[in-house]
């Protein structure tokens, strides 16, 4: 049987009791490579020893990190500057300030607390007085949908640890649709609240910022009220600091990142015995819109969308930039790195914001209150919604280890290589798509399978060495050869793999066959295909052989037509385009 009441010798109460600041509920790894549960304030204590926050999901992870952000910045109230940061930075014990924060909120992290249950609202019910199951909270099973986990097919029990993580998930990742409504929530028409979207998190394309351990990691992204890309209001403060929620949702803006961290918005209220939490009841909470929210939300990229600002009629308008699961984060290395200043063109505004969190690091590099050759791992993690988002169809995680050289304000020139490098790896890859596509239209077969067969082959086959290109970029003197080895590098794969595909061709695309150029027709056949390929990868990176002192990218009247047009340059209605602006497999 679970204890639901306080640790010995703090209370006599035998009110049920799961204060989270003192009882063991977030999931770490240990810089020695062990796993461990520990309760908020041994989180902030033991920072130092520990690598990073463990969860049931990647989304989990990141609603908790930022939870504990929240925290940081209430407890520690700032930094207030770069000048309050270093020493936070500088000292080891930086966090001490936290156990007497919690203590003094300790009220508010009880997870069954009477009266201000820990992110819930008490007596929260439905008309018919309903209990529902922890389907609804637990994001691994959506639905009554088996997703990827152990809990199949149904989730009839939690620890409260365990609910106490899928709590805070809830109100970050939270499905849309119908909802059940809540007594005294004036949104309810027929006993339902219909679709308001996503929790809050869901929205984002989540970007964090990993050090070397949780300590790093939670200072690294603390950022400074004075930024100059974020409006964080002097009135900024966590959920457990405002009023406790009725069940209606309150119309309101955000007025920062400690708010947004932990946006309620979810009515949340668990029924449980002694034994653990068994049912929940959950409905829509407080509305929030996405659209210019980047300087308040620092913890995704942006993007700029003209169909909302000529629906809106207002500009700029900016939207979170969401991951593509089918994308590795290396391919979207630009949306990370790229100066919004380089985005624009003269006083039209930047096309896409990086996030906030790394303005912030770039800042820090740039001021030198981090070298330039310290790396850090970009985390970026998010949820992918179908069916109306009312279920999770896919969870994205991934990595980028980098120098923070990229991040240099004023020495843009190893981002620019950075980005660049990618730009190759895009350009070859296609070209050894249209490869497979002229092989099997030498064949007469179908283009489109070969062609994203092979798109697929060749970012399998760049993602590791491009990253660890990335990685060592700082160490380089010449950003410039880095990048010509780079291309070098990329020649030779992608080679290799063009060389393969001829190989596999088969006898009906050796023999070939007659197939429309825009012109009319020619003979196309295995041969012809590789040396287009050839031509095309010269063209797309350089080729170290030419001796006609022309770089990469110019064309003459030698070279072999590009994908989609025929000789004479024009379209060819038999060839499909690879543009990756237009193709969903290529763009990044």
């Amino acid at each position: 049987m679970t204890d639901v009441t306080e640790p010995p010798g703090t209370s006599t109460c035998q009110t049920p009791s799961f204060d989270l600041t003192r009882r063991p509920w977030i999931g770490v790894l240990r810089c020695d490579g062990t796993q461990d549960e520990l309760s908020l304030g041994q989180v902030f204590s033991q920072a130092g020893d520990l690598r990073r926050i463990v969860g049931d999901l990647a989304t989990q992870e990141f609603a908790l990190v930022r939870l504990l952000l929240a925290v940081a910045h209430d407890a520690l109230d700032g930094p207030r500057d770069i000048e309050d940061w270093a020493d936070l930075w500088s000292d080891p014990d930086c966090f001490a300030p936290v156990q007497a924060y919690l203590d003094a909120h300790r009220g508010r992290f009880d997870l069954l607390h009477p009266e201000t249950p820990f992110l819930q609202t008490s007596g929260l019910r439905t008309a018919k007085d309903e209990v529902f199951s922890l389907n609804r909270i637990v994001a691994d099973v959506p639905n009554g949908e088996p997703f990827f986990t152990t809990r199949m097919p149904t989730v009839d029990r939690l620890t409260f640890a365990e609910a106490a993580r899928w709590v805070v998930h809830a109100h970050a990742y939270d499905t849309s649709g119908i909802k059940t409504g809540a007594v005294g929530d004036d949104r309810v028409k027929g006993g339902k609240v219909y679709p308001l979207g996503t929790g809050w998190a869901g929205e984002l394309g989540g970007v964090y910022v990993e050090g070397d351990t949780l300590r790093e990691t939670l200072l690294l992204n603390l950022v400074a009220a004075d930024t100059e890309e974020l409006d964080i209001t002097a009135h900024d403060r966590p959920a457990w600091r405002r009023e406790p929620c009725g069940p209606g949702g309150a119309e309101r803006t955000a007025t920062g990142p400690r708010d947004l961290y932990t946006w309620q918005s979810r009515r949340l209220r668990l029924h449980y015995d002694a034994d653990g939490v068994h049912g929940v009841v959950l409905g829509y909470g407080d509305p929030l819109t996405s659209h210019n929210m980047h300087r308040r939300e620092p913890m995704t990229a942006w993007r700029r969308s003209t169909a909302q600002e000529k629906k809106l009629r207002q500009s700029p308008v900016y939207l979170p930039r969401r991951h593509d699961p089918a994308l590795s984060a290396w391919r979207g290395v630009a949306a990370l790195i790229a100066d919004r200043a380089e985005q624009g063109q003269g006083a039209e505004a930047a096309s896409c914001l990086r996030p906030g969190v790394l303005e912030w690091i770039a800042r820090l590099v740039t001021e030198r209150r981090l070298p330039r050759g310290f790396l850090v791992r970009a985390r970026v993690i998010g949820a992918v919604y179908g069916t109306q988002q009312s279920v999770i169809d896919e969870v994205v995680d991934d990595h980028l280890t980098m120098p923070l050289v990229l991040l240099h304000r004023q020495d843009r020139t190893y981002a620019r290589q950075a980005i660049g490098a990618a730009e190759d790896a895009e350009r070859a890859v296609r070209v050894l798509g249209d490869l497979a596509a002229d092989l099997a239209r030498a064949a007469g077969i179908k283009q489109d399978g070969p062609r994203t067969a092979a798109h697929e082959a060749g970012f399998d086959a760049l993602e590791n060495p491009y990253r660890d290109w990335l990685s060592a970029l700082a160490e380089a003197t010449d950003p410039f050869e880095q990048r010509s080895a780079w291309q070098r590098e990329v020649r030779r794969m992608i080679l290799r793999l063009g060389d393969r595909l001829v190989a596999a061709a088969g006898d009906a695309a050796w023999q070939g066959r007659t197939v429309p150029d825009g012109k009319g027709t020619q003979w196309l056949n295995a041969g012809l295909a590789d040396k287009w390929f050839r031509a095309r990868l010269a063209r797309a990176l350089g080729d170290p052989d030419r001796t006609d002192g022309r770089p990469g990218g110019e064309r003459s009247d030698a070279d072999p037509p590009s994908p989609g047009t025929s000789a004479a340059g024009r379209p060819d209605p038999d060839h499909r385009a690879t543009d990756p602006t237009t193709d969903p497999k290529v763009h990044a």
